[in-house]
């Protein structure tokens, strides 16, 4: 009978390395793509309040429009929850598939990319957002955002916590083989 040794990283799914890329990850791909919405919807004519109201219609309808600060506010706050939900998804994920985190610069884009069309034709037609008519520039713009403003941070994030918790921080388990 042999034995092998594998190494392990100690609290692989859980714990302050994971906690922190969630949170920052979630913060930095949040920023990112409120600012890239606002900057990309400003160009159709649409102020911040507006964009942030449009993202609280998800859950109040058109009555997010007249809501001022107070709706704008709540489509900040559901931004950010998305945000921090696809980070926590995807730093599980990493955990789970190492190639994640391997090539965070190829699968963080394409993780956006997924969350980008997630979000537009899984969540949003289920919601009470209304819907606009198809531009081809605003969907190349939000797939290219995504990829680069949510995948992208996310998975570098990822990255990062994996580097902390999987290289210095090992302990070895061993496998029995016959």
């Amino acid at each position: 009978m042999s034995t092998v040794t594998y190494p392990l990283a100690r609290n692989a799914t859980s714990g302050k390395n994971a906690i922190n890329a969630i949170l920052w990850g979630g913060l930095i791909a949040g920023a990112l793509d409120a600012t890239e919405g606002v900057v990309a919807y400003g160009f159709q004519g649409l102020n911040p309040i507006q964009v942030l109201q449009y993202i609280a219609s998800g859950v109040l309808g058109r009555a997010s429009f007249q809501g001022g600060l107070a709706t704008a506010g709540l489509g900040t706050l559901l931004h950010f929850f998305i945000a921090f939900v696809a980070a926590a998804a995807y730093v599980l994920a990493s955990r789970l598939i190492p190639a994640l985190n391997a090539r965070p610069r190829l699968f963080g884009p394409l993780f956006g990319v997924a969350v980008f069309f997630f979000m537009n034709y899984g969540v949003l037609p289920l919601s009470t957002v209304g819907s606009a008519p198809f531009s081809l520039g605003m969907f190349l713009n939000g797939v290219f955002g995504h990829a680069l403003f949510v995948g992208l941070p996310i998975a570098l994030f990822a990255r990062r916590a994996e580097g902390e918790s999987g290289s210095d921080n090992l302990s070895r388990r061993p496998i029995v083989a016959a």
